[in-house]
């Protein structure tokens, strides 16, 4: 039997946050005002954060990581406070309600899991780099990007081109990553490349993953890829001409990459579903409170059966996605396999905030069309995110496949 109850403790730690995002951060949001009046001020002309704005992401990320919160998550092994994936969908469920998407609060004062501060990856760091690196990783001053994707290189991993050559004490890396998160301001990459062609045509590894800092000569991250009318953004295109790698920065086995890659991805695909159930819900208050006060033929558009019915729809899609992702959760914090629910939990929530938002914007009429509102902001976020961590019709392929080997249990 399922216990869907969250522990005091882990509600207090949820309250805790809100708490400190309100006293800390909302107040440099307000502070900087203007700043954050028009994406032409967050944006230089290569669409990369501007000086103040980058500071003041690092700012919060920083502050977050003295009270506690940005590390949470993190495995207790890497210095983190060992939060498990129930906490994790709780606490991300309630904060984005909260707050919605504001800019320095969404993926800034809690990271990504999977791709940023103590991710799963960093386990397979060495243990004498660990003293080195992990500090300054820990505490916000610095951050990471990981590289996978490439151009013709997405879902498909094995079709990696990037290629690794060992060359004495070192490895010698060359080719070019695509749709990599955070690449333009990272510090360090974790970086996956082939390490045995041979074995990586038979899809039976021959992927290596290596630590890289991005001051190595021949690495460059200058190019940001803004996507969904954003004039900048944090996606970026990573190019290795020629960067050496100490044997040291290897992470994990040679040629055993992808199981150093897969390490912290259903933990990632969690957290990302269950922030979309929490801006699902906050766009689901907006509608409600908009649709109490707006009115139209002489009451106000809540008492139309047509707008009910669409607030009960945002409702049910909502729920369902919640009750997924809890259910989820605790099947992985049980240690059981859950390859095919993590995937219904991706999937479906992803693709739920976008019916929600979409149906948010319907009922704020044209004002759901303005920028006043933030609807918009959350609406095109939505869209993209049915792509990344694996696209919906990859998350389907996992699930049909593990149904067929007998996975059936529902």
């Amino acid at each position: 039997m399922v216990d869907f109850a969250i522990p005091d403790e882990i509600r207090d730690i949820s309250e805790g946050l809100n708490t400190f995002i309100e006293r800390e951060i909302l107040p440099l949001e307000e502070a900087n005002k203007a700043l954050f009046a028009s994406e032409r001020n967050l944006y230089d002309d290569a669409g990369r954060y501007t000086e103040k704005h980058a500071k003041l992401r690092k700012q919060s990320r920083m502050k977050s990581a003295a009270a506690g919160f940005y590390t949470m998550f993190g495995t207790e092994e890497l210095g983190g406070s060992g939060l498990g994936p129930q906490a994790l969908v709780y606490i991300h469920d309630r904060m984005n309600t909260r707050f919605g998407m504001r800019p320095l609060v969404h993926k800034v004062v809690i990271p990504s899991e999977f791709t940023n501060a103590l991710t799963p990856i960093l386990t397979f760091l060495k243990p004498e780099l660990r003293e080195q690196y992990l500090p300054g990783i820990a505490s916000g001053e610095k951050t990471l990007c990981v590289g996978i994707s490439e151009p013709d290189a997405g879902s498909d991993v094995y079709n990696m081109r990037t290629k690794a050559v060992r060359d004495g004490k070192d490895w010698v890396i060359n080719g070019t990553k695509q749709w990599i998160t955070n690449a333009p301001y990272a510090d360090y990459c974790l970086l996956f490349a082939v390490t045995d062609p041979e074995r990586s045509r038979q899809r039976k590894g021959g992927i290596t993953g290596f630590f890289i800092d991005a001051a190595s000569r021949g690495y460059d991250a200058s190019n940001v890829i803004p996507v969904m009318g954003h004039l900048g953004g944090d996606t970026g295109i990573v190019t290795l001409d020629e960067v050496r790698v100490p044997d040291s920065h290897v992470l994990g086995k040679v040629d055993d990459g992808m199981k150093v890659a897969l390490a912290g991805i259903n933990t990632g695909r969690l957290a990302m579903a269950s922030i979309c159930a929490g801006l699902a819900q906050w766009g689901l208050n907006q509608a409600i409170n908009y649709a109490k006060v707006r009115k139209t033929f002489g009451k106000p558009i809540a008492e139309h059966q047509m707008v009910q019915g669409m607030l009960a729809e945002m409702a049910m899609d909502i729920y369902a996605s919640k009750n997924m992702l809890r259910h989820c959760a605790w099947k992985v914090e049980q240690g059981e396999k859950s390859v095919k629910e993590i995937s219904m939990v991706k999937a479906h929530a992803t693709e739920m905030l976008c019916r929600v938002m979409d149906t948010a914007i319907e009922v704020h009429g044209g004002m759901g069309l303005t920028n006043e509102l933030g609807l918009n902001v959350i609406y095109r976020w939505a869209r993209t995110m049915r792509i990344p961590d694996g696209t919906s019709e990859i998350q389907r392929r996992n699930i049909a496949r593990r149904l067929l080997e007998g996975d059936t249990e529902i």
